[in-house]
């Protein structure tokens, strides 16, 4: 029995976007995305990492000032690019630019000018960027629960144990009466550290996460693509850009990923107020 033909437009359009998120971002098209990434990205990653609080700042800016009267300061807010474009998100914007034409082309894509189109579609892939973040986060709270039994929901607290691993680890390694001695000697009497050696291990471990960040997507697309995320993430785009409310607010992504710092910072200041 031949399925049900598409009648609608809106369906039409679904099944269009539906298999563009398949081909994108399913096992075989990350791992062709990626490929892009072999290279400056693993220079911009870490920078990109570090302006990541300034971009939500410009976001939520812009958004509030469109909300008080002020809408042409905040859309060049929001309109800002603030992070280093890298190749994947090159891409990107580059396959989803083709699909809007070849929908437009069909009369199922958005009617919109091609400079909010070009906005809408920076926002998206910086949307899925932040997706990489919140991936990454949720590695390091696995690893710091099963490392340290502790919540260490960002690199900033998972730096404190890790300098002091290591510095127990090294200590250890260097005891004049062996190793084992050595353990019993340095869990009588913990190893002191430096906060300058756990600066630096915080920065080893930003850049370290700032490179899982550049490849979390090949876990994270094919999740987003199996529970159906990328393509309502689509359709909402589309939908937006046809009602002329694309800048109306922040995405959640960026802000969960922001919240993730922010607990972290707040965690550490619970730990050093408690001694």
């Amino acid at each position: 029995m031949q399925p049900a033909p598409l009648r609608t437009r809106l369906s039409r359009r679904d099944a269009a976007l539906h298999r563009f998120a398949a081909r994108r971002y399913g096992l075989r098209g990350t791992l062709a995305l990626h490929r892009h990434a072999l290279g400056l990205d693993l220079l911009r990653a870490p920078v990109n990492v570090m302006l990541a609080p300034v971009a939500l700042l410009m976001q939520l800016a812009g958004w509030a000032l469109a909300r008080l009267g002020g809408g042409r300061a905040g859309a060049w807010l929001r309109g800002c690019r603030v992070f280093l474009q890298s190749d994947v998100a090159t891409r990107i914007e580059a396959d989803l630019t083709a699909l809007v034409a070849d929908l437009q082309a069909q009369g199922l894509g958005p009617d919109a000018a091609p400079d909010r189109i070009a906005r809408a579609l920076g926002s998206h892939a910086e949307t899925r960027n932040a997706v990489a973040e919140i991936t990454t986060s949720l590695i390091v709270l696995v690893l710091g629960v099963a490392l340290f039994h502790r919540a260490t929901p960002g690199m900033i607290s998972l730096a404190g144990p890790m300098a002091q691993m290591r510095a127990h680890g090294a200590a250890v390694r260097d005891f004049a009466l062996g190793d084992t001695l050595g353990r019993a000697w340095y869990w009588a009497f913990p190893v002191e550290i430096s906060p300058l050696y756990i600066l630096a291990t915080g920065v080893a471990l930003a850049m370290a996460g700032s490179l899982i960040t550049t490849f979390a997507g090949l876990l994270a697309d094919p999740v987003q693509l199996w529970t159906g995320i990328h393509r309502r993430r689509l359709s909402r785009l589309m939908a937006r850009l046809e009602a002329g409310t694309d800048g109306a607010a922040p995405e959640p992504e960026p802000l969960l990923a922001r919240l993730g710092d922010v607990v972290d910072t707040a965690l550490i200041a619970i730990r050093s107020w408690r001694g």
